[in-house]
């Protein structure tokens, strides 16, 4: 799991990025607390052969679901 709550773009990305890289997970959770971080990691993982699916939870806080193709 990449817990990017709190930190600003493109961190998210890039934290989600360097864990890709190093386990090359079949699925991987990312959390992140404000929608351009959603928008930004959707996109990446998009691109990297990933499929997300979004739950919103509480306080502004998203859960991303990255699941390979």
């Amino acid at each position: 799991m990449v817990d990017a709550r709190g930190l600003s773009c493109p961190l998210p990305v890039i934290k989600t990025q360097n864990e890709i890289k190093k386990n090359n997970p079949d699925t991987l959770e990312v959390l992140v607390d404000n929608q351009t971080a959603v928008g930004n990691v959707t996109r990446f993982a998009n691109n990297n052969g990933y499929d997300v699916a979004v739950k919103e939870l509480e306080d502004d806080e998203y859960s991303l679901v990255l699941t390979k193709r």
